[in-house]
């Protein structure tokens, strides 16, 4: 098949893999480009703010010369030892903006030398002023006065104003040249996605018109067959040129629903890709340089187009709980080093663990999450170091704490306490540390998220969380879990793939999909480890091919599906055959099997998407429950 483009006719196929093509080429060749200049702004900024840093340094040191002077000569001339306080604040504060300055030094050799003069012309300043002080208080006022009248120190004060004015000169020249750097870089960026843009439009503009022709040429040719159609009916009633010309027919208009399923995918990649270059252009033409999501989005509607992929589930969904027994101390143990690594050298870490630990029924997963939530927290209240404890102990939270908080239920509780030396919360702050989006840290630190997290956890298990906090003292975050009276069972180790649990060519497996890709793939799965598998792609099917095959032993298949559900068609299998095992799988969390974020206690669940080892561990699990 060919298509028609600027009046040449091409391959159909090689002409959209190739506009295709060149068009993920310009996308990636723009994204690099632009976080190669965002990357280059940010230095341009870092080295600005380096040397504002340097000024203002600069600048604090002459002010605590000056100051030091002048409390000099206020004291000299009254005896008033107040007027030596600017002097004593300077003589720790001037050798410190020194030191600063010879780190912003680094391995410039002329700034080097610039900063030792500076050290050398301070230590002359400070020294003459020490000494003037140390004559008058021993009553040698008139020594006192001759060496300040000798212009030593003016001086020294001239030669650090000409050292100090002739540096931030320097500076000033520096922030102006970066500065214009910045807007060239800025500049630069948006005539490359200018340039880019323009061809991607470009190019969406021959592919849609090609489409369009080919289209047009379909139509026309879809017409043109069922005009021969009818003429060789009515002039030859031939039934076998008749049917050869309806089988044309139906041929076309297959290729035209696939040639405009094909301009419907492109159209919607070029809309996205194009609406989020012209939002970072238009971002880029006020000086913002955050296009990374509009970037990342152009990306995404790029892979979509090339790979046809199915769209990830949206980030904020909640997972469905699958809670097992747990021994908080072996948890707790094994996330230690991780917990170690995760807070730095800077935070002591110890762990307190109470013998005698009560067993928890909650998911093992969501409890590691919560924990790292705490610790993370903890560990950015102690931006200077401090210590960080884990504890845990059996607890009863009795009739009158749960008065005091409705939320809990009265009885025996499993206690994970969280405590740090931090700066702890004043109580505006713990109040609301629960609260969606709330937050106190600095813009881009954090979500607001994390505390939420843990309380969503911990009320979905039945549990509690407390928070006890002193400003300046420190924050202890207890976690609290319910005992229960279930064994606890050992976690099953991870199968390599090259260990999969062996299948079984008698067990019948029927998959029910309604996508097909999805159902081709879990049939070859399923086949790959050795079973023998039917398929149908409706509740209906499936209902149908249970009827033909009653020996089936597991139906696997997906819950959320157009007409009969996954959990009704389970429903109507088992009422009939009663001895057929079921395993759902699903890409949603809110559906049929999931009531309050936990997954129902009789129904066996595989979530989308799942590895090969996933599915065959959890098939043979299901197959050697007892039925």
């Amino acid at each position: 098949m060919t298509v028609s483009v600027l009046g040449r006719r091409l391959p159909a196929v090689a002409t959209y893999v190739a506009g295709l093509g060149v068009s993920l080429f310009l996308l990636l060749l723009t994204i690099g480009v632009a976080l190669w200049q965002s990357e280059r702004s940010v230095e341009l900024n870092q080295s600005v703010r380096e040397s504002l840093e340097t000024r203002s340094q600069l600048r604090l040191l002459l002010r605590n010369l000056q100051d030091a002077e002048t409390g000099q000569r206020g004291y000299l001339l009254t005896g008033d030892e107040s007027y030596l306080e600017p002097y004593l604040a300077s003589r720790d504060e001037a050798p410190r903006s020194v030191e600063l300055l010879e780190v912003a030094a680094g391995d410039n050799s002329e700034r080097v030398a610039e900063t030792q003069r500076l050290r050398e012309l301070v230590a002359g300043k400070l020294d003459e002023v020490s000494q003037t002080v140390l004559l008058y208080r021993n009553g040698r006022r008139n020594e006192a006065m001759l060496i300040v009248e000798s212009d030593r120190g003016k001086q020294l004060m001239d030669e650090l104003r000409g050292i100090i004015a002739a540096a931030e000169a320097r500076e000033q020249t520096d922030i102006v040249e970066r500065m214009a750097a910045v807007d060239r870089s800025a500049q630069q960026l948006r005539f490359i996605v200018l340039f880019a843009g323009i061809l991607l439009v470009a190019i969406g503009f021959l592919l849609v018109t090609a489409v369009r022709n080919a289209m047009r040429e379909l139509r026309t040719s879809r017409d043109e067959a069922r005009s021969a159609h009818e003429r060789l009916l009515q002039e030859m009633g031939g039934r076998e040129q008749a049917e050869a010309k309806v089988r044309q027919m139906q041929k076309m208009d297959a290729i035209g629903q696939l040639t405009g399923g094909v301009a419907h995918d492109f159209n919607n990649m070029l809309a996205v890709i194009i609406s989020a270059l012209q939002l970072a252009q238009r971002r880029l033409a006020r000086g913002e340089t955050d296009i990374a999501r509009f970037t990342d989005a152009a990306m995404d509607a790029a892979r979509r187009a090339a790979t046809l992929t199915s769209r990830l589930l949206a980030f904020a969904r909640r997972q469905p709980l699958q809670p097992t027994v747990l021994d908080v101390n072996r948890v707790v143990g094994g996330m230690s080093e991780l917990l170690r690594r995760t807070l730095g050298e800077q935070i002591e870490f110890e762990t307190v663990l109470a013998g005698g630990i009560w067993r928890v029924n909650a998911d093992l997963s969501e409890l590691e999450n919560a924990l790292v939530n705490v610790c993370v927290n903890a560990r950015d209240a102690m931006s200077g170091g401090g210590k960080l404890t884990i504890e845990t102990a059996n607890a009863f939270l009795d009739e009158a704490y749960a008065a005091a908080n409705i939320d809990v239920a009265p009885g025996q509780y499993v206690m994970i306490a969280v405590t740090d030396t931090g700066s702890g919360m004043p109580p505006e702050v713990k109040a609301k540390v629960f609260e969606p989006f709330y937050t106190t840290k600095e813009v881009g630190k954090g979500t607001g998220l994390g505390l939420s997290h843990v309380h969503g956890f911990l009320k979905q298990s039945g549990g509690h969380v407390a928070i006890y906090s002193e400003v300046g003292h420190g924050t202890s975050v207890k976690l609290y879990l319910p005992r229960t009276q279930l064994a606890e069972t050992d976690a099953p180790l991870a199968t390599p793939i090259e260990d999969l649990p062996p299948g079984d060519a008698g067990a019948l497996i029927l998959v029910v999909e309604d996508e097909e890709r999805v159902r081709t793939l879990s049939v070859a799965s399923l086949r790959e480890l050795g079973y023998t598998v039917l398929h149908a792609d409706s509740g209906v099917q499936a209902l149908q091919v249970l009827e033909r095959n009653p020996a089936t032993a597991l139906m696997f298949t997906d819950i959320v599906m157009p007409g009969m559900s996954g959990r009704k068609l389970a429903d109507e299998a088992k009422s009939r055959w009663p001895t057929l095992k079921v395993l759902y799988t699903t890409g949603y969390t809110q559906n049929a099997i999931v009531h309050n974020g936990v997954v129902d206690a009789d129904a066996r669940l595989l979530l989308k998407p799942y590895s090969l080892n996933d599915l065959a561990r959890k098939i043979r699990a299901v197959l050697d429950e007892p039925s």
